[in-house]
């Protein structure tokens, strides 16, 4: 199969399993294609799907994820000692884990093609992804408490795990509380990564952007927390501040004294 080939086939699969879109005419131009294809991923709730299905798909996002450039974390400079500093597209950075700012659902993002970084890693990550999820919310019996994390594989991103951090929402200026549980936050996914052997682990913005937290003192306590947990525990594991914007570049670069 062609790459144009096996997205035609995972429409057609996807729009099979939903009744309600019979009939639907698939696009032609390829960016209409990936949106619907997209679209589709994001709504699709947890449940399996064939060993076909799952072989296509995978080659498929694999594949995706190639043409857009992989990052190799070995390539990267650190600019404090175990602590880098990265902008681009944290779906594809190749390190051991990275952290997805999910909801207290643990489910990904239900809205197509949405921008938030949820909905990015658990369409690039496959259908496994919100299945896995479903299945550690399930054996755990309620939603994820706001400051936790859980881990899961990451499927078709190129690292090995995906910490799933649930942040807290802030309406106006945030309170110590809400600081508390934006750094139980970072703690929470150090902790977990130590226990899971992981080497390198890539942090986003938690919180920041549809969470509403301020990006400067995100930041502030995102670093603060990271640090802390680097003398306590003298851990030699790696990590990346990653930022998708130029503010929040910025931001980081001044916190940490990059060049």
């Amino acid at each position: 199969m062609t790459q144009a080939e096996r997205r035609i086939y995972l429409i057609r699969k996807l729009l099979k399993e939903r009744p309600e879109y019979a009939g639907m005419k698939i696009p032609e131009d390829e960016e209409s294609q990936k949106r619907l294809l997209r679209s589709l991923f994001n709504v699709r709730m947890p449940q399996p799907a064939s060993r076909e299905f799952l072989a296509v798909q995978d080659t498929y996002l694999q594949e995706e994820i190639r043409r857009r450039g992989i990052t190799e974390l070995a390539n990267l400079q650190p600019v404090q000692s175990g602590i880098y500093l990265w902008k681009g597209d944290i779906t594809t950075l190749r390190c051991d884990a990275i952290v997805n700012a999910a909801n207290s659902q643990m489910l990904g993002c239900f809205v197509p093609c949405h921008g938030c970084i949820d909905n990015a890693i658990h369409t690039f990550a496959g259908v496994q992804l919100r299945l896995a999820c479903a299945d550690l919310m399930k054996r755990q019996g309620h939603e994820e408490e706001t400051g936790k994390a859980k881990i899961t594989p990451a499927f078709n991103l190129p690292c090995r795990y995906v910490l799933h951090a649930v942040g807290p929402v802030v309406g106006g200026r945030p309170t110590k509380r809400d600081g508390e549980l934006l750094a139980s936050c970072y703690r929470s996914c150090l902790e977990l990564a130590e226990q899971n052997g992981v080497k390198s682990v890539a942090f986003c913005c938690i919180s920041t952007g549809e969470f509403h937290f301020p990006y400067k003192k995100a930041a502030q306590i995102a670093v603060k927390t990271v640090k802390e947990h680097q003398e306590n525990t003298h851990s030699s594991m790696e990590v990346i501040f990653n930022v998708f914007k130029e503010t929040d570049f910025n931001i980081y670069r001044e916190l940490l004294g990059a060049n």
